[in-house]
């Protein structure tokens, strides 16, 4: 990544007003990579490798990494294709630089940075939670000021204070121990259902009692609440489900699927709409961005527009296929950081598997 550039911008220059941005994301288990052209997105393309790792019940670094390899050039040139353009076309490179899986950054990083010398294009090293909260303005426009949003995934469950997508995020709350979508999948597995598990809990919630089980909510009482009162905490949840499961099992009781996750989906919900909307409420903030692989989950997303109804909070939550990990993303905050005049990466940016949620981009 070193030498001349013949053509294009310069390392550290700055491109502004618009362009297109080629997005790669590859920080777990989906190979993606899309194209932004002056705000629209023009393509998107996702290879999962999720299939290989459903028998092990949950995802193998190593196997993922792999199968990243073997998809990122197909993955790309796809992306590219679908958006009539070839690489010299595009103004700028984004790509996930963290977190996420230290094995499955590298091959994205590595692949991402091998294009933008070979093209002589700037390229940037972006924060993936960060491009969770990028993606939403395909659907919904701009940023209010003083927005907040609510990411929830496998592994990251936070509420942040978006004063500038491009420039300045601030961490409200996070979670002290197991994130939402962690909750989850490990009570999918006493349950018997297949990796990933949150689908099926989803899916069997809809028909089940919410208030069947009594099912604690984390840092919600007592001085707890005073003391982490945006914070999340999931790993009690976790304990005192998987208990109950095991003490009916014990008695020979069969087990209520349907209830138990109505009743978890019901309980992770509430608690996860309550904070944020009084953050929302503390910092004046009309706007909640929704993102992340978890706010697929049918029961969080009818609770927060509920209670954003209620509020007065207006809930922006992508649809679908926006809230898994996706290359839209990637490339919707390098094209945030582009028409801000956001310095390029450097030629020689790392990747940081535990990347804070603060930093937006790589220097």
């Amino acid at each position: 990544m070193s030498g001349e550039r013949e053509a294009g911008l310069q390392q550290g220059e700055v491109l502004t007003h618009g362009g297109t941005v080629l997005g790669i994301e590859s920080t777990c288990d989906e190979t993606a990579a899309a194209v932004i052209r002056d705000g629209e997105l023009v393509s998107n393309v996702v290879a999962s490798s999720m299939l290989e790792h459903a028998r092990y019940g949950g995802v193998i670094p190593e196997i993922a990494s792999r199968a990243h390899a073997e998809s990122f050039v197909p993955v790309v040139s796809k992306a590219l294709a679908d958006a009539n353009l070839d690489l010299s076309q595009v103004d700028a490179i984004a790509v996930s630089a963290g977190p996420g899986l230290a094995g499955c950054l590298a091959v994205g990083v590595s692949g991402a940075k091998s294009l933008a010398w070979a093209a002589r294009k700037p390229i940037y090293g972006i924060n993936h939670v960060i491009g969770h909260i990028a993606v939403t303005q395909l659907q919904f426009g701009a940023f209010p000021e003083d927005t907040l949003a609510l990411i929830v995934s496998g592994g990251h469950t936070s509420l942040l204070h978006v004063r500038d997508v491009a420039r300045h995020v601030d961490v409200v709350g996070t979670t002290l121990d197991d994130a939402a979508g962690e909750c989850f999948d490990k009570i999918a597995r006493l349950l018997g259902f297949p990796y990933p598990g949150g689908p099926h809990i989803d899916r069997h919630a809809r028909t089940g009692d919410p208030h069947a089980i009594k099912v604690p909510k984390g840092l919600t009482q007592g001085k707890s609440a005073a003391k982490h009162p945006y914070d999340f905490s999931f790993s009690g949840v976790k304990t005192a489900v998987a208990r109950w499961i095991e003490g009916q099992e014990a008695l020979g009781h069969e087990i209520p699927v349907d209830d138990v996750c109505a009743s978890l989906a019901d309980s992770v919900a509430e608690v996860l709409t309550g904070k944020a909307m009084a953050g929302c409420a503390q910092f004046g903030s009309n706007t909640l961005i929704v993102g992340g692989g978890f706010s697929a989950n049918s029961q969080l997303r009818t609770k927060l527009q509920e209670f954003g109804e209620r509020d007065g909070v207006q809930v922006r939550i992508p649809k679908i296929a926006l809230c898994t990990d996706n290359g839209a993303m990637v490339a919707m905050l390098g094209s945030n950081l582009l028409d801000a005049g956001i310095r390029p990466s450097s030629a020689d940016f790392p990747i940081d598997s535990a990347m804070p949620l603060t930093q937006i981009v790589m220097p």
